[in-house]
């Protein structure tokens, strides 16, 4: 009887994972082809309806009707000093030089100096009267628009954990970054860009990745950081010359891929990996459109300070436009951070006043750009906009013209959709050391946020380990206060 086949047939492994790997990075890389030429816009969602669905994702319900549908974050990373630029004290003029008064909690570094004055100058703005320090003149004029918080803690006082508690709601490596927890409960909009990007100016957070990591959810919840040159992300333009072999090629892995799912079955960080890889294929084209500035106009491009002599306003310049580009298509979460090339971030254990004086020319303008021009398109109303770095510095020196890591009492702002501008939210003590009065908490923060998102905190949950995981976890509340 004549064989069936060649003799050099080889039945194919049972594992799904296995035959993804066996096909290296190729396989299902780019799976939905004929969503290239699609620009579906995936239509916004209240409470309560039914889901748009797409066949990469959809935009789930949510919990209540959202205030805000986008979030930027713009990350000061290293730690803004709060008595330098939102939390003016005005007893620590007096105490200039002299033994800081109150006690001293352990910290970092050692090296402590005499309690040491702002050498900016305070000045009211805005009908709300909101003092911001000659730091940040250009954002100051927004303040009727902000939320600013000053009882803001940290549980850690060290960059890297405190960057994972900032972004994850932990101080330990591999929880999922908010980012990814607000694409788990919200979905997205668009289908042709990730849910959450990370602008990345050149400062890459100490902690490094994980602090955009979609940690225990599926991997197609994790950020994707883009560069701002003219490969934002690697090896994403296509390798056929024409488009139609393009295609062709990505129809057929297609149709290996669906067959081969319903031949082996279906396993989950198979599929999360396969919905990147065709979010890759619609990438292709939307990200060379997303970079190209050339349909901004002089005039928008001079306001955000993209041709400034100085060229970190000129990197956070670009990084601010592209995340309002990111809003208007849908992007649901984006992380901005800081230009390299200032010294050591904002973590100024020396030389503070050059440091920070360099800091805040990076971002001031542009920020205060970003501002208006949500305002002008309309978009504020439909975005959050959030500023904070990890922790804040001390009220006393470090050596003779620095400042230590303070998590105790520091400063931060939001502004935009559902946000009761003109508001200051807490107090820390008289010297600016310790929140004393509203205490918040980094759980407190992201409750809120949630909260304008449209989702309730403690029920956006993620069954893991035996036990039902949040951003909060038991933690958390929201700081009503805030909102409009």
């Amino acid at each position: 009887m004549a064989k069936s086949h060649c003799g050099r047939y080889r039945q194919l492994s049972g594992s799904r994972r296995e035959l993804l790997k066996s096909a290296a990075c190729g396989f299902g890389a780019v799976a939905a082809s004929h969503m290239l030429a699609q620009s579906l816009q995936a239509e916004e969602t209240a409470a309560g309806s039914a889901p748009v669905t797409t066949e990469t994702g959809s935009v789930k319900p949510t919990h209540f009707p959202p205030k805000a549908l986008s979030v930027i974050f713009l990350y000061m990373d290293g730690g803004v000093s709060q008595v330098d630029s939102f939390d003016p004290k005005p007893a620590l003029d007096k105490q200039n030089g002299k033994p800081f008064p109150s006690k001293i909690e352990p910290t970092q570094f050692n090296n402590i100096g005499n309690s040491l004055a702002s050498p900016w100058k305070f000045k009211n703005y805005g009908q709300s009267g909101i003092p911001v320090s000659d730091l940040f003149p250009e954002i100051a004029r927004h303040v009727d628009d902000m939320a600013v918080i000053r009882s803001m803690t940290s549980a850690f006082p060290e960059h890297t954990n405190a960057n994972y508690f900032l972004h994850t709601g932990s101080g330990f490596q591999g929880r999922p970054s908010m980012g990814a927890w607000f694409g788990y409960g919200l979905g997205s909009e668009c289908v042709d860009l990730p849910h959450f990007v990370i602008l990345n100016g050149g400062l890459i957070p100490p902690g490094g990745l994980d602090n955009f990591g979609s940690g225990f959810l599926p991997a197609s919840y994790q950020g994707s950081v883009f560069g701002l040159g003219n490969s934002p992300v690697a090896d994403i333009l296509p390798r056929e010359k024409s488009a139609a072999t393009q295609r062709r090629k990505l129809d057929l892995i297609r149709t290996l891929d669906l067959e081969s799912g319903d031949r082996y079955g279906h396993d989950d960080q198979v599929e999360s990996a396969i919905r990147n890889y065709e979010l890759a294929a619609r990438m292709q084209l939307a990200v060379p459109e997303l970079m190209t500035l050339s349909d901004e106009t002089r005039e928008t491009q001079e306001m955000y300070g993209l041709f400034d002599e100085f060229p970190n306003t000129q990197t956070f310049a670009r990084e601010c436009l592209l995340a309002r580009r990111l809003v208007e298509r849908g992007v649901r979460f984006i992380e901005l951070t800081c230009p390299a090339g200032n010294g050591d971030r904002w973590d100024q254990h020396s030389d503070l006043v050059n440091g920070h004086t360099k800091n805040a020319r990076s971002v001031d303008k542009p920020i205060s750009a970003l501002l208006t021009d949500l305002k002008q398109r309309g978009l504020m109303n439909r975005t959050l906009v959030v500023w904070s770095g990890e922790f804040g510095r001390t009220p006393f020196a470090q050596g003779s013209d620095g400042r230590d890591h303070n998590p105790f009492g520091f400063s931060m702002w939001m502004a935009g959709a559902g946000i009761r501008g003109g508001t200051i939210y807490g107090e820390t003590d008289e010297f600016g050391y310790k929140a004393v009065v509203n205490k918040a908490e980094i759980h407190d923060m992201h409750a809120t946020m949630l909260h304008l998102m449209g989702m309730d905190h403690e029920r956006l949950t993620y069954r893991f380990g035996g036990r039902d995981m949040r951003l909060t976890d038991v933690h958390g509340m929201v700081l009503k206060d805030i909102l409009s």
